[in-house]
């Protein structure tokens, strides 16, 4: 019996979702140079006020993990049948722990050249290359509860998606003491304005959303042109209240910009509907034009690279800023408005994809000759194990950077690969 295709379609989004991501984040690095040497980075964000309707469109977190429910549904409904949920959740941990050890020691060796040598450009990117880690947690967050997910689809349809929007409005609602209706008029300016308390429990309530709604996507509950018109007129008109009512226009977790995503606010939920909303506009004529051989072979290369690009493409910013400095490129272009910006803008992503090529390169080759095929235990303890200290790993990272961080993660990303695997495929690796 011949293997059944895969939908192309939903492998367009995800890889373009990462090569959104990507490209955004290399946008909103603004080096600045001094005396033509780097001497930090800046934030799009913090010079260009401007730019914060930008990340509706750039913060596109809620579309991969909506199509990647969307994609494993079936596999993991299958698994849960099974009984092998415990294996299924390891297979998706050890694939992310075993490139990330690969990432995490290059860290450190270079975090060790730095130190011997004295070396700046380390200093000035340590946060930076390895914040973005936090999307693996969330990922592997998600992924963990997805069974459930399935469960409360089965059970409660659409259902399930309106109870986790009550309970994420809930959370906004305790975070800002709303009490009368003037405080609901505020709302945005009263979360913005103060801790986060309860609400942190949005980390997952609303990351779970757009898994739940690619959950009811997969299973037909909701289809066609039409109701993706619903879906972004709705998200136009929540994004409308929501800024109104003074939440932060821009959608990521930079404080300097507000914060709609430490943790995740009712504004960002907004998002996700006009995500969902264009996802079904676009449908017919994206499956046209992903019709013929050269795209589908296009997107699986694309999906090939992505997570290696993900994990990959902040590393290629600190051989771009070397570059820069040695053949005096405008990679500083000052301001928003200021002549020579754009110039500059396409100069630095110009400069990182020209240094992310050789890095991914070198990357394909190595885990290439890698075993990939390497089995995922379905032991309950190991799997805990092996997930608390991945986690803990990612953790270390985010908060220290590359130093001590990277340092302190790396034999804890190595423990949990060594627990998620088989004894006996461990000799092969």
């Amino acid at each position: 019996m011949s293997k059944p295709q895969r939908d192309p379609y939903p492998d367009a989004l995800r890889a373009c979702a990462l090569l959104v991501v990507v490209l955004g984040h290399w946008i909103a690095t603004l080096p600045r140079l001094q005396d033509g040497q780097l001497v930090d980075t800046g934030h799009l964000l913090a010079s260009w006020e401007a730019a914060g309707p930008l990340t509706w469109l750039v913060q596109v977190v809620p579309l991969f993990v909506f199509v990647s429910a969307a994609v494993s549904s079936e596999g993991v409904a299958r698994r849960v049948a099974d009984g092998g949920q415990w294996n299924w959740w390891a297979t998706r941990a050890l694939s992310l722990a075993r490139p990330t050890v690969t990432y995490l020691a290059v860290l450190v060796a270079l975090a060790a050249v730095s130190l011997l040598s004295g070396g700046r450009l380390l200093g000035v990117f340590n946060q930076s290359l390895t914040i973005h880690l936090w999307f693996l947690a969330m990922l592997l967050t998600v992924q963990a509860l997805l069974p459930w997910c399935l469960r409360l689809d089965a059970r409660f349809g659409l259902g399930a998606v309106l109870a986790l929007v009550a309970l994420a409005a809930g959370l906004d609602l305790a975070r800002a003491g709303a009490s009368s209706l003037d405080d609901l008029r505020r709302l945005g300016a009263l979360v913005d304005a103060r801790p986060a308390g309860v609400a942190w429990l949005n980390m997952l309530v609303v990351w779970l959303l757009p898994q739940q709604l690619g959950i009811a996507w997969k299973r037909g509950r909701f289809h066609g042109v039409g109701v993706g018109a619903g879906f972004l007129a709705l998200g136009a008109a929540w994004l409308a209240l929501a800024l109104a009512s003074g939440y932060p226009v821009a959608m990521v977790g930079v404080a300097l910009a507000g914060n709609n995503m430490l943790p995740p606010t009712l504004a960002l939920v907004g998002v996700m509907w006009l995500q969902v909303g264009a996802v079904l506009l676009f449908e017919p004529l994206a499956r046209r034009l992903l019709a013929g051989h050269a795209p589908a072979r296009a997107i699986a290369v694309l999906g090939a690279l992505g997570m290696p690009l993900y994990l990959w493409h902040k590393l290629a910013e600190l051989p771009a800023a070397w570059l820069g400095e040695r053949l005096g490129l405008p990679i500083d272009a000052g301001l928003p408005g200021e002549p020579g910006f754009w110039a500059g803008r396409a100069g630095w992503i110009a400069l990182c994809l020209l240094m992310v090529a050789p890095v991914i390169a070198l990357v394909l080759r190595f885990e290439l000759r890698r075993d990939r095929d390497v089995p995922a235990v379905d032991d309950a303890t190991r799997v805990i194990v092996g997930g608390v200290a991945l986690y803990a790993a990612l953790a270390a990272a985010l908060v220290w950077g590359v130093w001590p961080g990277a340092a302190i993660a790396l034999p804890a990303v190595l423990l949990a690969s060594w627990q998620l695997r088989r004894r006996s495929a461990a000799a092969r690796d």
